[in-house]
């Protein structure tokens, strides 16, 4: 593409003779001279930064489209008229790459069907619910960031169609409609973690997704769509060893919106089961000084 622009513009020029460029010089000084003079001018009258802005831009805006109407007209006396539709096509094409691939991928999005509105997604490290879907971008109202957890910000970001493209997409609710959370309970060495476990089972059975039949229907057809196999949908709690304590961790289903719910409730829980059993400990970081002389 830019090898056909770079042939077609020295094409052009070839046939171009001195008082045309003049012309077009003259013409290009003459408008950037008046823009700034009218700047200048705003600049004095006009106190109020946001309207000062809008009307530059706007005066901007003419002043390159009187700039290409000039030129337009000049070459139009010329017998390059199909040089120069070669030269704007190649130059449009080239200028206007990102919108193509805006445009491409917003008909990627309505085909395939990748996210829909009201759907929580994460794209380049944005994560958040859709709002809108529109030919050049779409719209998420952001959660997460500096909040913490899956509560919203309160932000809208505007993020190009394109990134379909060139960024994995992670659907929070297509598919399966269910994601599995984890709460990691650090307990101390000391601790009945076996008489914890049972304990911390109970209460992920109390506020994980019930295995309903509609939740199985719904397994079955994701997995017609996509390989996916899942043998245990029931809650359960692992056993770990960190450098500090015994890591049970409470893994369980629920709604992508429920997340730090069920995560609050389960906390809350686990805390009472601490404070009910003197031999269940929370564990922290700790130092032992252990004196070998009096061994």
């Amino acid at each position: 593409m830019h090898g056909i622009f770079m042939n077609s513009l020295l094409e052009l020029l070839k046939r171009f003779s001195e008082s045309n460029l003049s012309t077009i010089l003259l013409t290009i000084l003459i408008a950037y001279l008046i823009r700034g003079l009218i700047i200048r001018v705003l600049r004095k009258h006009v106190k109020e930064q946001k309207s000062f802005y809008k009307a530059k831009r706007s005066i901007t805006y003419a002043y390159f489209t009187l700039v290409s109407l000039v030129v337009i007209l000049i070459w139009a006396d010329t017998d390059s008229v199909g040089t120069y539709l070669g030269l704007i096509s190649a130059g449009l094409a080239i200028a206007l790459k990102d919108i193509f691939i805006n445009i491409a991928a917003w008909i990627f999005i309505l085909i395939k069907k990748p996210f829909d509105v009201g759907d929580r997604i994460e794209i380049n490290g944005h994560t958040g619910d859709v709002i809108d879907k529109r030919l050049f971008q779409f719209t998420l109202m952001e959660v997460g960031n500096w909040v913490s957890s899956d509560q919203s910000t309160g932000r809208m970001i505007h993020i190009p169609n394109s990134m379909v493209f060139t960024f994995p997409l992670a659907n929070f609710s297509s598919g399966f409609e269910y994601i599995w959370n984890e709460v990691d309970v650090l307990l101390t060495f000391e601790s009945d973690f076996k008489k914890a476990k049972p304990l911390f089972l109970a209460i992920a059975e109390k506020y994980s997704l019930h295995l309903t039949d509609t939740i199985e229907e719904k397994l079955k057809q994701a997995s017609k769509k996509y390989l996916i196999y899942y043998n245990i949908l029931t809650p359960i709690v692992y056993t770990d060893v960190k450098e500090s304590g015994v890591m049970l961790s409470i893994r369980y289903l629920c709604p992508p919106r429920q997340r730090r719910n069920t995560t609050e409730s389960i906390w809350e829980d686990v805390l009472q089961v601490i404070e009910d059993n003197d031999d269940i400990n929370l564990a922290y970081n700790t130092i032992r000084l252990v004196d070998k002389a009096s061994r």
